[in-house]
């Protein structure tokens, strides 16, 4: 294939530069207020990208449009180069790679451990099918691999009710991962965490970024700091500035509508 560019419909995608996500004119309104501007949003295969920005800022509209709970008003929303996200469902989305995490962590929390990882590994099946269909020795192996990543293998048979906020978090992850999503979408992982769980959530992401596309929604800045290659800073629902953190930090826009002089 010669060209890097893929027709689809009336609108050319460019995917010569490796776009697992690209967003583009993106304008979503609610009764006449635009969350969404004109947003544009280019996303790297395998890359961690933190999104950051004033409450109202147009991130969990992002969010929502990426994941197909919201329509854009107009706009063009990719994954890959085949995937227009602004046509399919939740459902189809879901299953075409894209895995979301919300800050509430949404657990079995009657359920251990490892019976939260295998539901959400069959998720992708009918409930029935999730609830009789035994795991064979490949899916083990995966949870296995999967509790390793989260940390959390000791707690493997413990009701996920007794798990800490933060191991909450991981475990919610670890459901996600098991599904083996191309790209996360993470809505402020750390808020309520310990420093300790803080420290231990930045560990975890980062070991993701390469295996995955992460896109991580924080507004602690500290936990910002330690993770963040590239930041994109969100104003009134398009972008206000993007690049290395410390640049981001500096510039004068940003200072003045979010992180303060």
């Amino acid at each position: 294939m010669t060209n890097p560019e893929t027709q689809i419909e009336d609108v050319t995608v460019d995917t010569s530069h490796g776009c697992i996500l690209y967003i583009e004119g993106l304008t979503v309104s609610f009764d006449g207020f635009k969350a969404l501007n004109d947003l544009n949003l280019y996303i790297d295969e395998g890359e961690l990208r933190c999104i950051i920005g004033p409450n109202g800022a147009g991130k969990t509209t992002m969010m929502d449009v990426i994941t197909g709970k919201t329509r854009p008003d107009k706009g063009t929303v990719f994954f890959g180069q085949n995937h227009d996200l602004s046509k399919m469902t939740e459902y189809e989305i879901s299953h075409a790679g894209i895995g979301r995490k919300f800050q509430k962590p949404t657990v079995f929390l009657n359920h251990t451990v490892f019976e939260n990882l295998e539901l959400a590994l069959q998720a992708k099946k009918d409930v029935w099918t999730s609830l009789t269909k035994s795991l064979n020795g490949e899916q083990k192996d995966l949870i296995e691999k999967d509790l390793e990543t989260i940390g959390l293998t000791e707690q493997r048979n413990l009701r996920a009710g007794l798990l800490s906020h933060g191991q909450k978090q991981w475990l919610e992850i670890g459901m996600l991962l098991v599904q083996d999503p191309k790209l996360l979408l993470i809505d402020e992982p750390v808020a309520g965490m310990t420093h300790q769980e803080t420290e231990r959530t930045a560990q975890l992401l980062d070991s993701l970024a390469g295996k995955h596309s992460v896109v991580v929604v924080e507004h602690e800045m500290d936990f910002i700091r330690s993770i963040a290659n590239r930041v994109t800073v969100l104003h009134e629902g398009s972008v206000l500035a993007e690049g290395k953190m410390e640049d981001v930090q500096q510039d004068p826009k940003v200072m003045e509508v979010y992180l303060g002089s």
